[in-house]
């Protein structure tokens, strides 16, 4: 139910709105707002057709050690396939 809600706000809100609600609603424990741009700059990425694009990370935020993740992996991690012009990662 939570991805068909996703879909409908992703559709109906502009991003930062749908993206808040989505990292707060439907992970638990809830994704930090401070990945709300990071979000943007891979569902941004990915839709560019660049999914390996590094996208630096929010300070204490890291991906396997590092502090640049790419596109396809937050995406994945933050179930960003609602928000992605393809549909999925």
């Amino acid at each position: 139910m939570g991805a068909l809600l996703a879909v409908d706000v992703a559709a109906h809100a502009p991003i930062e709105v749908a993206l808040s609600w989505h990292l707060q609603s439907n992970h638990y424990p809830a994704v930090p707002q401070s990945m709300i741009p990071v979000c943007i700059a891979a569902i941004d990425a990915i839709n560019e057709d660049d999914s390996e694009r590094s996208i630096e990370l929010p300070e204490c935020v890291q991906w396997r050690g590092e502090d640049f993740a790419p596109a396809w992996a937050i995406a994945e991690a933050h179930h960003l396939d609602p928000f992605l012009s393809d549909g999925e990662v």
